[in-house]
């Protein structure tokens, strides 16, 4: 199978053709075998190039652990441009490329520079605030005001009309104390198509043990479908550093729907304006969102090799 390793802010994937002759595979087991560093080719993850019947391409993604995620906003630029240079896509000139994928069709803006796809801009859809959408086990939260209303509650009838089922205000889960490892966090929910947990620490977060506290919020009960962890600086209204410990990988470079749920938690508690540079140590990347509607993520695209696997 011919594999091509891309990365975005050193968030590095395996592509592949899914639909190419002879591609049915145990994706899972193949992710896993893959992506390790020491007996594979190495990477965070594998991702597939698929046909959509409603959009230009659908997008599967497995992360090291073999374990499927909704999406990847590093890994969906990567894409893109994975799927330019095998010709499974063509594009018109200024057109954005739709993409479906377990998070919803998102669309990705490619960056021409010299002929060659080095970025792009990625609508990544509107932020998940509803603790039970992210989801976040409300009977853990010990948070009466936020377990009030969880989910829909009767609307009002009007005069000849059905009552209709209406959402209560939504109330984010904001600075709920998370004790770990002995110590207590204080973490922003936030879901991109899949769950964040954002903490902001005043430890700088090249010194934080992650490799000891992350394991620990992924796998936190409150969180029934694990959850990617966050730990971010705030060094001005404009700038953020951060590091991130993803569900299913570990620790990454970078983490494309992991920025935008920081651009979200920070833009909550009025700590930036509405566009943040996140800096991660693979890399800057660039979170926009007015505060009502959809997130947008900036950041590059690199090739780095192909590579035959046989294993």
């Amino acid at each position: 199978m011919r594999l091509v390793k891309m990365h975005g802010a050193g968030n590095d994937y395996l592509f592949a053709d899914g639909s190419a002759k002879g591609g049915r595979h145990d994706w899972a087991a193949l992710a896993r075998a893959v992506s390790d560093r020491h007996t594979g080719v190495g990477a965070d993850g594998l991702i597939l190039a698929l046909p959509s019947r409603n959009a230009d391409l659908r997008m599967r993604m497995f992360n090291a652990d073999g374990s499927e995620a909704e999406m990847c906003g590093n890994g969906i630029r990567c894409l893109v441009r994975f799927a330019l240079e095998e010709g499974l896509i063509t594009l018109p000139e200024g057109r954005p490329v739709r993409v479906e994928t377990l998070a919803g069709v998102r669309t990705v803006q490619p960056v021409f520079r010299k002929g060659v796809m080095t970025a792009a801009r990625v609508g990544m859809g509107k932020p998940i605030l509803r603790p039970s959408d992210i989801p976040v086990d409300m009977t853990r939260a010990n948070h009466p005001r936020l377990s009030a209303h969880p989910e829909p509650v009767e609307g009002r009838a009007e005069e000849g009309r059905v009552p209709a089922k209406t959402r209560a205000p939504v109330q984010p889960l904001m600075d709920h104390p998370l004790k770990v490892d002995g110590q207590t966090l204080r973490v922003t929910a936030v879901s991109m198509g899949n769950p964040h947990a954002v903490a902001f620490i005043r430890t700088p977060v090249a010194e934080l043990p992650l490799h000891l506290v992350g394991p620990k919020v992924e796998r936190h009960p409150l969180f029934p479908k694990r959850v990617n962890a966050e730990f971010v600086n705030v060094l001005d209204r404009k700038n953020l550093r951060a590091r991130v410990w993803e569900r299913g990988s570990g620790e990454t470079m970078a983490c494309g729907t992991g920025a935008c749920a920081i651009g979200v938690a920070a833009r909550l508690h009025g700590l930036t304006d509405e566009t943040v540079d996140i800096t991660l140590p693979g890399g800057t990347l660039r979170v926009s969102w007015d505060g009502k509607g959809e997130v947008f993520l900036e950041g590059p695209v690199a090739k780095v090799f192909d590579v035959e696997w046989k294993g």
